[in-house]
């Protein structure tokens, strides 16, 4: 019996995944993780590869992190949230994607245990929805932050339509706020 269901998102190699989960009277038990992610994790050149890091973070509702990549050394990404809900989007970055510059979300929460695979040569950032979130991930590199650039997370170039109120601003990082554009960032890619 397969673990996992994995569906293709509009953008090539995104995946959104849903874990088999056994419910009985007493809770829940799911796996977030085994072999069969094998078929879907590569690096950007195609050459299979293994989570090397995982990370947690707690957000409070009205945060937005991101929109973040690496430029020499992207990390591919498993995310999920254990707490709360938020609204998960990337940007596909890779030069020669017919989807390059294209974005997509989805709600990701602890009740819907979806969890996106996210391959390396995206943007990616999360708004939290609920009071608080706890989101996880597991990434195909180690975290560089000398190589972590950022994107506006409201770069018109982009276009990304955030659950945002328009009399609405989300809360940000002082880093997420002197972010750069789509087209700084893409000079840089060349």
């Amino acid at each position: 019996m397969r673990n996992f269901s994995f569906s293709q998102t509009p953008l090539k190699g995104l995946l959104i995944v849903e874990p088999h989960i056994s419910i009985n009277d007493d809770g829940y038990s799911m796996i977030t993780y085994n072999d069969e992610f094998s078929d879907y994790v590569r690096h950007v050149d195609g050459t299979i590869c293994a989570y090397l890091q995982d990370n947690e973070s707690k957000s409070k509702k009205g945060v937005l992190r991101g929109i973040h990549t690496h430029l020499y050394h992207p990390q591919g990404k498993l995310v999920r949230v254990t707490h709360g809900q938020i609204f998960d989007a990337v940007v596909d970055v890779r030069k020669d994607s017919p989807t390059f510059g294209k974005w997509y979300g989805v709600v990701l929460s602890s009740c819907n245990r979806k969890m996106l695979l996210v391959p390396e040569g995206f943007l990616h950032g999360f708004f939290v929805l609920s009071e608080e979130a706890v989101f996880q991930y597991k990434c195909t590199r180690i975290y560089d932050p000398q190589d972590e650039i950022g994107v506006m997370w409201n770069d018109p170039d982009i276009g990304i339509r955030w659950p945002i109120r328009s009399n609405e601003c989300p809360v940000l990082s002082e880093k997420d706020k002197n972010n750069i554009s789509f087209k700084a960032m893409c000079d840089l890619i060349t």
